[in-house]
């Protein structure tokens, strides 16, 4: 089977690609079949043979991801982008797992928060439909004492007075 694929070259920490037709089960620095453009991922300049690709293509030829998602991006093919990286099936189920938690609990968190709307809605409901009582206005005990004379007690003075002396205060009469 064929594939479109690239090969690196360029110096270290300076990549430059090459975009090659070859065996897939080939060794991509070994050799290939056509050189097809050049790929600089540091200034993101493609120079690629687009007539050849698609003749290529029209062969029978896959495309690895990263060649497929830069021929999209270039506008060589139409076509979504592929996904690089390969999933297990046992890291799938974890994280579906995982995703299935976190659904349920943001449902029960929905569910929570209009049952309290819903409860709140009512209260409101309720108290506007109970009719208004009205409000009684009870004297406080300072005004109904307030004609009456008081009789005022003795305090004792301040803690400096050492002879137990104790500061008067008037008394009024109280009537009995």
């Amino acid at each position: 089977m064929l594939t479109i694929r690239f090969t690196r070259t360029g110096k270290r920490k300076q990549p430059y690609y090459r975009l090659i037709v070859s065996e897939k089960t080939r060794d991509p620095w070994g050799k290939y079949l056509e050189l097809l453009g050049n790929y600089n991922p540091r200034s993101k300049e493609a120079v690629l043979q687009k007539d050849r690709i698609l003749h290529w293509l029209k062969m029978g030829a896959q495309t690895s991801a990263t060649v497929n998602n830069l021929l999209v991006k270039e506008g060589v093919i139409e076509g979504k982008k592929q996904n690089k990286i390969k999933i297990t099936t046992k890291r799938k189920a974890k994280m579906t797992a995982k995703q299935a938690e976190a659904d349920k609990a943001k449902a029960d968190k929905i569910e929570k928060e209009k049952a309290e709307k819903e409860a709140a809605e009512a209260a409101a409901k309720e108290a506007a439909e109970k009719p208004a009582e009205p409000v009684v206005e009870e004297s406080t005990s300072a005004e109904a004492t307030a004609d009456e004379p008081v009789a005022e007690v003795a305090v004792p003075a301040s803690a400096e007075a050492t002879s137990g002396e104790e500061e008067k205060v008037e008394e009024t009469p109280t009537e009995a």
